[in-house]
């Protein structure tokens, strides 16, 4: 049964890869729970269906792979929510398609990937991180998640171009986390594990359904790493103002 809660009510989330597989799920999974929601795709009819079926939200088109998108993405997002609290960078590339040994596999895919899933998600922070401040000066919590995967830890032949990516995004998230601890941001990197998904089946072609998780599942265990991580940053908040009124 779909969710009727209400417990993201005002909360302003914006989301790459917001048309297809996770993202969707993520989008439908928010926008059932009242939250503000912006979501990111490349193609425009994509975009408006969706928009269309989900009314208040705001479709974005947008390719976060292309540097000459991010700052236009960005505007539109802080604009159109007003201010951002949450950033999900899920957008992501195979690189190779069908997938293929490092050896066999062409440059420009290992720089697709890299373009996708990590200079894209960097961009993208980067030119929202101001309104994150803003939030978490606000006390309203401030949150970037990056989807990762296993590839990212454990070598699985023929998955290079996509492993080495979504390691060096991991490896980004840990030290962009560290380096914002003191302004109350967190950006943590979550394996939502293996999907049913469109992307999934370019990768798996003859993957059984049944033994993949479904994206719907996956959507509600993001929502409550994202309000864990706002619940810790409150009671960060919380704390710090009883030491100072001591």
């Amino acid at each position: 049964m779909a969710s009727t809660r209400r417990d993201l009510e005002g909360l302003r989330i914006a989301i790459t890869g917001g048309t297809s597989g996770l993202g969707l799920a993520l989008v439908r999974e928010w926008h059932r729970r009242g939250a503000q929601v912006a979501f990111v795709a490349r193609t425009r009819e994509n975009v408006e269906a969706l928009a269309g079926e989900l009314p208040g939200t705001a479709g974005i088109v947008g390719d976060i792979a292309r540097k000459t998108d991010i700052h236009p993405i960005a505007l539109q997002v802080a604009g159109r929510l007003g201010g951002l609290d949450v950033l999900v960078n899920n957008a992501s590339s195979l690189g190779a398609v069908p997938l293929a040994l490092l050896a066999d596999t062409d440059c420009e895919d290992v720089e697709a990937a890299l373009a996708a899933n990590v200079l894209g998600p960097f961009r993208l922070t980067k030119a929202l991180l101001g309104a994150l401040r803003v939030s978490a000066a606000e006390g309203r919590g401030a949150v970037v998640l990056n989807v990762s995967s296993d590839a990212a830890v454990n070598a699985y032949a023929q998955w290079g171009a996509y492993g080495a990516s979504k390691a060096a995004l991991r490896h980004l998230s840990a030290i962009w986390d560290a380096e914002l601890e003191g302004e109350g941001i967190r950006v943590v990197s979550m394996d939502p594990g293996d999907m049913d998904t469109p992307l999934h089946r370019i990768a798996v072609p003859d993957a059984d359904p049944a033994t993949l998780k479904r994206p719907e599942e996956a959507a509600r265990e993001i929502t409550r790493a994202i309000a864990g991580e706002l619940r810790q940053l409150a009671a960060l908040r919380a704390a710090r103002a009883e030491r100072e009124a001591a």
